[in-house]
């Protein structure tokens, strides 16, 4: 049974009274004349799922590493549960868990020696280990034999295993950095199932990843881009905020002429062209004049006015179109 925390929805300011499970103000970290996290500031609610997103190089690893208390700040202060992450790093080591997109689990160890490991990592009492094994399997629906080699489990399960290692001392913050990379879909499904119910029982869940569909299950996402926050809001808001014009989704038929699309780049009507596949995305500055276009359009394209997608708001605040 996973134990129940004290935890509040996902709101952008703390219940009062109630410490946020992560603050973070001012936060910098350089690596000789690079800055690669740039006075980042941020709160993290209990029982939270906050997801941080970015491309590659954004920073976001940088700044799991100082939130786990791996990497020492160039400047700023970050607290978890009120305790300072540089001044009290022993103690804040107990309340955290941590799991990385490679499962930080030993291949040519078993199960049980793997857990074993961690648990001596965390000086877990034997009992403590047994109880909290036979809970964690069942939460998971971990069925395989502890004397499996961790390498001859399927991605999926090792996914599984590496989540009930980083919960065996009941942390009460679980950063995922990316858990989900290059498992199957149904697998990631699983795996948010079971982020979903972590969350439920109080438990904050703190995740990078760069599956959209999965962003959209969090409560609030902080978008990163060159080592600074540059939006943080919930999925909703996101969208309404970084797309106040008129956005269109044209299918074209199989075998059509993508050049009248290249075309639409230039007009002065719009300000964005995203390719979909076969279908592309189009961002309309003016209606009036879009309408006047649309007609000159082949008869065979299919146009739906569209809400925006997590996607759609990454590739324009993330990837660079602030058009």
């Amino acid at each position: 049974m996973i134990a129940r925390t004290k935890r509040s929805g996902p709101k952008a300011n703390a219940l009062p009274g109630v410490l946020p499970a992560v603050d973070v103000k001012n936060l910098t970290v350089r690596f000789g004349k690079f800055t690669a996290v740039d006075h980042i500031s941020f709160t993290v609610n209990p029982g939270e799922i906050f997801g941080f997103l970015g491309a590659n190089g954004a920073g976001k690893t940088t700044t799991i590493r100082v939130l786990c208390g791996l990497l020492v700040p160039t400047g700023g202060e970050v607290r978890l549960s009120g305790l300072n992450c540089t001044a009290d790093t022993a103690l804040v080591k107990n309340k955290i868990g941590y799991m990385s997109q490679r499962f930080t689990l030993y291949n040519d160890l078993s199960v049980a020696e793997n857990l074993a490991f961690t648990a001596s990592l965390r000086k877990l009492p034997e009992e403590v280990l047994k109880q909290r094994t036979r809970e964690l399997f069942d939460f998971v629906e971990f069925t395989y034999p502890e004397t499996t080699r961790v390498q001859d489990l399927p991605g999926g399960i090792k996914q599984q295993l590496a989540l009930a290692a980083a919960m065996l001392h009941d942390p009460e913050i679980i950063f995922l950095d990316e858990p989900t990379a290059g498992v199957a879909p149904s697998v990631r499904a699983r795996f948010w199932d079971l982020i979903r119910r972590l969350a439920k029982a109080g438990k904050t869940i703190f995740v990078t990843t760069h599956y959209m569909d999965e962003a959209e299950q969090c409560g609030r996402i902080a978008l990163m881009r060159d080592g600074r926050i540059i939006a943080l809001d919930t999925p909703a808001n996101l969208k309404k905020k970084t797309f106040p014009e008129t956005l269109l989704e044209i299918d074209l038929p199989q075998g059509a002429s993508r050049a009248w699309m290249e075309n639409l780049k230039v007009d002065r009507t719009v300000a964005r062209v995203q390719p979909y596949g076969r279908r592309y995305h189009v961002l309309v500055l003016e209606p009036a004049g879009w309408e006047k276009l649309a007609q000159r359009m082949p008869k065979t394209f299919r146009v739906n006015k569209i809400k925006p997608s997590l996607e759609d708001v990454f590739i324009r605040l993330v990837e660079g179109d602030r058009t």
